[in-house]
């Protein structure tokens, strides 16, 4: 599989990760466990996504 596309579609999953935390931590109440694990994902397609770039 070509690393470019691969590299975009994690960046988009790692964007979308990020805004479900942000949306997720301002919604506040029980919403944190999602904020908390959505910002783990983010990080973590972020970082295959940076891998798949270099």
């Amino acid at each position: 599989m070509r690393r470019r596309p691969l590299a975009v579609l994690f960046l988009a999953l790692a964007v979308c990760f990020a805004a479900i935390a942000i949306f997720a931590g301002s919604a506040g109440g029980g919403a944190w466990v999602i904020a908390v694990a959505s910002g783990a994902l983010a990080v973590w397609m972020g970082e295959l996504a940076y891998r798949a770039f270099r």
